[in-house]
């Protein structure tokens, strides 16, 4: 059975950060806010944890993982960043966006896409996210909360805590996220690429709707 914590949005009480992040730390599943939507969320050396999401999501070996980081200075630990990716993320971070980026060696070759050899990472707003981050000093390997024939992520707990308590080891509540999923933009190449629109504007990157 899932634990259930009811967090304050602007200021998580720091118990039940450090709860959380214990969770994670063995080996658990957890459900946490973000500035977009719920996401689904692990250790990144645990391959077992991670299987478990891809699981849940019913996604294959093809499906990105996002790294959730804390700064810019994280994200360039786990992806090659190069002076013109970095104005851009810069610029739109924190921010809701993920973006594909090459992947460095800190990257387990299971977290990286397998032909590309890419990685999703993004630097959410959102006082949650962040405590869990900060506590737990590393990233947090993420899927958007989106479960197999749902055509929108999950936003209310009590019925993700419903859906899923059996199969994750916490919930956080935090109120709503909105259903909105972050967009996603490709810098892997010369020009910024447009994989998903959502919540981030794309006039950071020069992009138009379609």
């Amino acid at each position: 059975m899932a634990q259930f914590f009811s967090i304050h949005t602007q200021t998580p009480h720091l118990r039940l950060i450090r709860q959380a992040v214990d969770i994670v730390r063995k080996g658990g599943v957890i459900v946490y806010p973000t500035d977009s939507c719920y996401a689904l969320g692990c250790q990144i050396g645990n391959k077992e944890a991670m299987d478990r999401i891809r699981a849940i999501r019913k996604v294959d070996e093809n499906h990105h993982f996002t790294l959730v980081c804390r700064d810019l200075a994280e994200i360039a630990t786990y992806a090659k960043v190069d002076n013109a990716q970095y104005r851009l993320l810069k610029a739109s971070t924190p921010g809701n966006y993920t973006f594909i980026l090459a992947a460095t060696r800190e990257v387990p070759r299971r977290l990286q896409h397998p032909k590309r050899h890419t990685i999703g990472l993004r630097i959410p707003e959102h006082p949650v996210t962040h405590a869990l981050l900060a506590e737990l000093d590393e990233p947090l390997l993420s899927s958007t909360l989106i479960l197999p024939g749902d055509e929108l992520p999950l936003n209310d707990a009590e019925k993700i805590r419903a859906r899923l308590e059996h199969q994750v080891e916490l919930v956080m509540d935090s109120g709503s996220c909105g259903t909105e999923m972050t967009t996603v933009i490709d810098l892997t190449n010369d020009m910024p690429e447009l994989i998903r629109s959502g919540k981030g504007s794309l006039s950071p990157f020069g992009l138009t709707h379609g």
